[in-house]
């Protein structure tokens, strides 16, 4: 038999007489209890958040933890703007000054300020979005990480060059092509703009020029290697080149004899030839330019034309002396 007992007490009788409900009875009066539960609950939620103004407790509780997590962001912000500050002050002094003494190039700012390629670095953040605190927290540590790795391998590349500042000392071109001796030569041709000799246009004279007669001795005016040595009828004519590092590099052109060769090692004071009147020239001189980074400097920047001719002869003998003992080893094949 369907329904369930259920006893009533009867009055008259005093009896409890027993009543039959049909399931379906009771699935509605409890269904009906657990609807009204629910909204008497929501008027509840209403009355405390809506009327009275309050929060949930686990609402408030997860405010006060996100007004926590976000001082601590922005507190970590602050400190990014400090150290990014700092590093852009580092930024600023090795291009402008330790990687310039040393001749080095600049880091260029796309090396500085690269991005990040291939895989998706942030996929973790897909849930509260690229743009969010969190994203841009991120994104900004991520690259202030770079800068500051690219800056320590700057640092790195400018302290191994530090260890190599007594050899900078001997590579730079330091002393006159020639013999210091005034009755030998004679300045025909600063650095600058000047008319041509041959054309007659204003245009710039990128070395100094020697007149002297063919057959005077060319020496290197700095420690380096010889990048170049080229034969031409027109142009530089017979010319050498010599790569000193560091950012410089000299040229000695219309030469009548070269006795070097390219890859050679050659030391300050070295005779690398002898002047002659080959090439473009309107006669014989020797025209010497110093090029740093690329560009073309005045040469009388980078020597001083009263040096002692004897104190000049005394660096030329002691190279020529270095140098033959270089070639006297290197048959030995030590």
């Amino acid at each position: 038999m369907s329904g369930f007992k259920k006893y009533r007490l009867n009055p008259e009788t005093l009896l409890y007489e027993i009543e039959r409900v049909s399931a379906k009875s009771r699935i509605l009066r409890t269904l009906s209890l657990i609807v009204l539960s629910a909204g008497l609950a929501v008027l509840y939620l209403w009355i405390y958040t809506s009327v009275l103004g309050l929060e949930l407790p686990k609402t408030a509780l997860l405010r006060k933890e996100n007004a926590r997590w976000s001082s601590r962001y922005e507190l970590m912000l602050m400190q990014m703007d400090s150290y990014e500050s700092t590093l852009e002050g580092l930024q600023m002094r090795d291009n402008d000054i330790y990687r310039n003494i040393f001749g080095m190039s600049e880091i260029a700012p796309e090396v500085r300020n690269a991005g990040f390629g291939g895989v998706n670095r942030y996929a973790y953040l897909d849930g509260v979005g690229a743009n969010s605190l969190l994203g841009r927290t991120a994104l900004r540590m991520d690259v202030l990480t770079k800068k500051a790795y690219v800056q320590s391998k700057s640092f790195d590349d400018i302290s191994a060059m530090a260890q190599r500042a007594g050899d900078m000392a001997s590579c730079i071109p330091a002393i006159p092509p020639m013999l210091t001796d005034p009755t030998k030569y004679r300045l025909t041709s600063p650095f600058g703009y000047r008319s041509d000799p041959i054309t007659g246009i204003s245009k710039l004279h990128t070395g100094f020029d020697f007149a002297c007669d063919p057959g005077n001795p060319v020496y290197a005016t700095g420690s380096g290697t010889v990048e170049s040595v080229s034969f031409e009828l027109f142009g530089y004519g017979n010319s050498v080149v010599i790569d000193h590092g560091f950012g410089y590099k000299t040229r000695y052109a219309h030469m009548r004899d070269i006795y070097v060769v390219e890859g050679m090692k050659v030391q300050r004071g070295e005779r690398i030839g002898d002047t002659g009147n080959s090439g473009r020239t309107t006669g014989p001189h020797l025209h010497y330019e110093v090029m740093y980074k690329g560009d073309y400097v005045n040469p009388a920047n980078y020597f001083n034309l009263d040096m002692p001719k004897e104190e000049y002869a005394s660096l030329v003998e002691k190279t020529a002396g270095a140098s033959s003992h270089r070639m006297t080893d290197h048959r030995r094949g030590r």
